[in-house]
């Protein structure tokens, strides 16, 4: 028995499936570039063993965990863990019985997809996760958590990564990706500066993050000049330690191209913490201008990650904090959002902005317009809730009309779960493949340059992109 269908997501119809199929097979293999997500940089540094089956699948995983407390079990008895220092459950056997218990619940949703890939073609299991099932895979997960091909460093290799980009607020030591560059191991993994902490007002302790940032870097971040100017110097060290680009997780897209006097005014009030809550969206849109202007001078890809609605529940945020499955798509103006910052770098052939969405209704509408006129911006793919066989078809399906596939940047996996990575890039690859099998099979596109499109989405244009 296999967990997973050798044809799925490849289309019904038996001509375009084989077309597919095709496709598939020429970039099933390639090597994978994740340049965006969350995985945690000392697995690397430190090469030990995964705890186990609990704390690789179900604690660090807010797609899977999110869905078991939609339907009532609470992330303490998930083994999440309490920022407030409230009691969780830390016996794994118990958690992942619970995992397994309610298994089910993922039934259709991309997550039961990239872990039935994971049991089966990382731990070679072939039977369903259940109940009845869960001591059985408990016990054969941790006995191949104990071999060393089952270490960090030995799974990246398995996985056949090039390269893969964590992501650290300004205020990291790095000190992980220091212990990987100074360990001889040959895995690329690079860091990602995240300023979120430092350029959000509204971001819990922001005045003394600021001030951390000073301290970090000799500047006097008490004005506006030296705030800019230790951005400059973070950024820098970033990119000494492999970063190829920085991510702004902002609740808009908005963007502002002030004067330098009017910035020092609005970052004084932010300092002070008296902004209001336009004026703290309004802090954060000039940062994101500030930000691309820095990109030309250090190269630095700029990431946008806007319309989340971040921590949407207040008891969770203050129980278990942040990242934890409740941040919720809303609506997203981006033409007049980001048009100051267009305005400013738009026409910069040098600068790549990559731009993502949560808001499915603007890929047609604004997004695919957009990059298919300015130079500097691209398409970021789908993430979060739409990373999936679905969301993937109706982004290309939206998008490549107006903006074409080069105006877009491959797939990023964006996970904190280690072992789905391969999984969700074959996901893009079915996906992509697909999609282009109807291109080919309606007479929109030949073979031979469906092929190189699929190694295009599958390989180059992410390495190209984030310039890796």
């Amino acid at each position: 028995m296999k967990l997973t269908d050798p044809d799925r997501l490849f289309p019904v119809e038996s001509g375009v499936r084989k077309i597919a199929r095709a496709l598939y097979d020429s970039v099933a293999d390639l090597p994978i570039i994740s340049p965006h997500g969350h995985c945690d940089p000392s697995w690397f540094a430190k090469n030990e063993r995964f705890p186990d089956p609990a704390q690789l699948f179900v604690v660090p995983d807010h797609y899977v965990f999110r869905m078991l407390v939609s339907q009532g079990v609470s992330m303490a008895d998930l083994g999440v863990p309490r920022i407030d220092g409230g009691t969780v459950e830390t016996d794994p056997r118990k958690i992942w019985k619970r995992f397994a218990e309610n298994y089910y619940l993922l039934r259709g949703t991309p997550s039961a997809m990239w872990l039935d890939h994971s049991f089966e073609h990382v731990f070679g299991i072939d039977e369903r996760l259940s109940a009845d099932t869960a001591d059985a895979y408990y016990d054969h997960i941790d006995s191949k958590l104990a071999q060393d091909d089952f270490r960090p460093r030995a799974l990246f290799d398995r996985f056949k990564i090039e390269a893969l980009a964590t992501t650290e607020s300004a205020l990291d030591d790095l000190k992980w990706h220091q212990q990987i560059a100074d360990s001889g191991w040959g895995g690329r993994v690079i860091t990602t500066y995240r300023p979120d902490n430092v350029v959000d007002p509204e971001f819990e302790g922001f005045a003394d993050n600021v001030a951390q940032l000073g301290a970090l870097t000799g500047e006097d971040t008490a004005t506006w000049e030296g705030y800019l100017a230790a951005h400059r110097k973070r950024r820098a060290f970033f990119k000494e330690s492999g970063a190829t680009a920085s991510d702004h997780g902002h609740a808009t897209a908005r963007t502002e191209n002030m004067s330098a006097a009017d910035a020092a005014a609005l970052f004084a009030k932010a300092l002070a913490g008296t902004c209001s809550a336009a004026e703290a969206d309004a802090f954060r849109g000039q940062m994101l201008t500030e930000m691309a202007k820095m990109s030309l001078d250090d190269g630095l890809v700029l990431q946008i990650h806007p319309g989340s609605f971040r921590n949407h529940s207040a008891g969770v945020f203050a129980g278990f904090g942040r990242d934890k499955g409740f941040d919720i798509p809303s609506q997203t103006d981006y033409v007049r959002a980001l048009k100051p910052l267009l305005d400013a770098v738009g026409m910069e052939p040098s600068l790549t902005v990559i731009v993502f969405t949560l808001d499915e209704t603007s890929y047609s509408r604004e997004l695919a317009p957009l990059a298919g006129a300015y130079p500097a911006l691209r398409l970021g793919p789908p993430w979060w809730f739409f990373d999936s066989y679905e969301g993937i078809k109706r982004f290309r399906e939206q998008t490549t009309e107006t903006c074409g596939f080069y105006n877009t940047v491959g797939f990023n996996d964006d996970t904190r779960a280690f072992c789905s990575i391969p999984a969700r890039h074959d996901v893009a690859r079915r996906s992509d493949c697909a999609y282009l099998a109807n291109l080919v099979a309606t007479g929109r596109l030949g073979m031979a340059d469906a092929h190189e499109v699929a190694h295009d989405l599958t390989y180059r244009l992410a390495k190209q992109a984030y310039r890796l």
